[in-house]
């Protein structure tokens, strides 16, 4: 007698019921392709933010996004929830990673015209040809007459090629006699808003999560789609009191879960 098969996924419909954390865990115990998808499609806006960060560095959107989306599963595949750490902040650094090993295999750090690849080379050749003809360094103006181009378009060349050999963000500068040197990094180094979008996103995921059905609806119809509590109280057959005590009671499970962030 042949035995049902085991179930061993859920309808598409069924898993999108379910929590980031429960998904999870089931998907490292059945390494499920549908519940890896279903968390490809949760996570996509964090691919979204970073990819953004790398616009006009050279490289296609549409390339930085596809390898980022790749860093994105990598970092699903190596998650373990059991460890107590937010998936963004797991994910964030796996998906820079990706793309910046992108950016060092693709070889050049900025797209530059063929044009001025060329001449750029041509220049090369040039200096070391008029060093030992003139016995001195030569100027840009000797360069331009020598390859018959405008001044400007050999500045325009030798500011293109400096592209062609980025220095390290590890590189390190004389701190003004301070014992502590400073990296390269550190002067040109900024703030990214986009972490702050990611873990914001995350943090109201988390805690509407936590809201029953009843508390969802009037979040959404208080707070995006803004109706009047006279309206949501109609829709829901309570009073209007019953609707601005169920705001005071959301609006205090956030400040809770808030809280609980910045302890």
């Amino acid at each position: 007698m042949k035995k049902n098969p085991k179930k061993t996924h859920d309808s598409a419909e069924g898993l999108q019921e379910k929590t980031s954390k429960e998904l999870f865990i089931e998907y490292k115990e059945t390494r499920d392709i549908q519940i890896r998808n279903e968390l490809v499609r949760r996570y996509l806006y964090i691919v979204e933010i970073l990819s953004k960060k790398y616009i006009n560095k050279g490289i296609e959107y549409e390339d930085i996004y596809q390898v980022a989306s790749l860093g994105l599963i990598y970092a699903i595949e190596r998650f373990d929830p059991s460890k107590g750490f937010e998936f963004s902040s797991f994910a964030t650094p796996t998906i820079i990673g990706e793309i910046k090993k992108h950016f060092r295999d693709k070889g050049w750090s900025i797209r530059v015209p063929r044009r001025i690849q060329e001449l750029s080379k041509k220049i090369n050749t040039c200096k070391n040809e008029l060093h030992q003809k003139l016995q001195r360094t030569p100027t840009i103006k000797d360069i331009a007459e020598y390859l018959n181009c405008t001044e400007e378009q050999i500045m325009e060349a030798m500011e293109g090629s400096q592209v062609y050999t980025p220095k390290s963000l590890d590189l390190t500068y004389d701190n003004d006699g301070e014992d502590k040197e400073m990296k390269f990094m550190d002067l040109i180094g900024e703030v990214d808003k986009n972490f702050d979008n990611i873990e914001n996103k995350d943090f109201l995921d988390k805690v509407i999560n936590k809201l029953n059905e009843v508390e969802k609806k009037v979040l959404r119809d208080r707070f995006f789609n803004n109706r009047t509590q006279m309206h949501v109280a109609d829709e829901l057959q309570v009073s209007q009191m019953t609707v601005s005590r169920m705001e005071k009671k959301i609006i205090e499970k956030f400040q809770k879960e808030y809280k609980k962030t910045t302890v």
